[in-house]
């Protein structure tokens, strides 16, 4: 029998969750039974997305049901196997995150093979979050080498993923981010092309217009709110929008009030498309050997928040919503 911890969700939250919503528990874990395989987690992976979970309501994924384990994707090692397939020291990918050790179905589990990556970059660059970048970037959006591309929350995960394949494909890209230290990863990392300090300009529009002088052809929004306002006001005619969340409203418990100017999307012939990476899962084998490619060349920039501990999971969830992360937001589980 071995001893693990594990977080479950004791209390649905209301606007911005607590720690108060969690309780952490510790579960023995027997041997697996036949056609099981034990785990033991090195990363997982904290995504804004699992707010929505926590609602009690229908979504693409089902909510997280209360005083059960919450669920996320991690990646891990195989301690103990009773499935064929699957044998110790193995790197699997499953969406048993949240917890530090598990027995699993093996059809739950996905063999792991980071090709030169470290192990965890398959939680962000390189997998979900970065597939959700490339979806949006190449497929609805359909990024140009002529195209300005405008990047909301483009230090976190998904934001930086995209602003890095835009620059691939050639285009001139801006990036919006709070913060000097983010502003600066944009700046002097990411060498976005101009980067906007959100919470260091009076006016977001109009420090938008004056890093896209020429108007912007592609938004790519994390954020919602004030950011779609400034990317509508600045759109060129025919602009195309790939809206893969809305941050900003996450944890309300009142309407927005922006964006305060969708009038103008008709006369602009704004193309405003929202989705998610799941409806695009065809795309994996090009991302993928896109991604491999460009890390061989060493064009592949990509940055991790990492905290250390299964007892820091909640707190670094709750640094999502605070701006805690540059890039992806990660525990290390051993």
């Amino acid at each position: 029998m071995t001893v693990s911890r594990e977080f479950r969700l004791k209390s649905r939250p209301v606007g911005l969750p607590t720690t108060d919503n969690f309780e952490m528990a510790t579960v023995d874990v027997p041997e697996p039974a036949a056609g099981e395989v034990q785990v033991r987690n090195l990363f997982m992976s904290l995504d804004p997305a699992m707010r929505g979970r926590m609602f009690d309501r229908k979504s693409y994924v089902p909510p997280y049901k209360l005083d059960e384990p919450l669920l996320g994707r991690a990646v891990g090692v195989v301690t103990a196997s009773a499935a064929d397939g699957f044998a110790p020291g193995d790197l699997v990918l499953s969406e048993y995150g949240w917890r530090e050790i598990f027995n699993a179905p093996a059809a739950e589990l996905t063999h792991h093979d980071p090709a030169g990556l470290p192990p965890q970059a398959v939680l962000g660059i390189a997998g979900l979050s970065g597939l959700t970048a490339y979806a949006g970037i190449v497929r609805i959006a359909q990024v140009k080498a002529v195209d300005t591309v405008f990047v909301s929350a483009a230090s976190g995960a998904v934001g930086s993923a995209a602003c890095v394949i835009a620059q691939h494909l050639g285009a001139r890209v801006i990036g919006s981010a709070g913060g000097a230290d983010k502003a600066a990863f944009l700046r002097d990392e990411l060498r976005l092309d101009e980067v906007i300090d959100y919470k260091a300009v009076p006016n977001l529009t109009k420090a938008l217009a004056a890093a896209a002088p020429q108007g912007i052809d592609v938004f790519f929004d994390n954020v919602g709110g004030d950011q779609l306002e400034a990317a509508i006001g600045i759109a060129n005619p025919f602009a195309r929008f790939a809206i893969c969340g809305a941050i900003s409203g996450y944890n309300a418990t009142t309407p927005p009030t922006a964006p305060r100017n969708l009038m103008l999307i008709p006369s602009k012939r704004i193309r405003m498309e929202g989705y998610i990476a799941f409806d695009h899962e065809d795309l994996r084998p090009q991302f993928l050997a896109d991604i491999a490619r460009w890390h061989k060349a060493g064009t592949l920039v990509w940055r991790e928040t990492v905290y250390e501990g299964i007892e820091t999971a909640v707190d670094a969830f709750l640094g999502l919503f605070t701006g805690a992360n540059i890039g992806k937001m990660l525990v290390k589980l051993s």
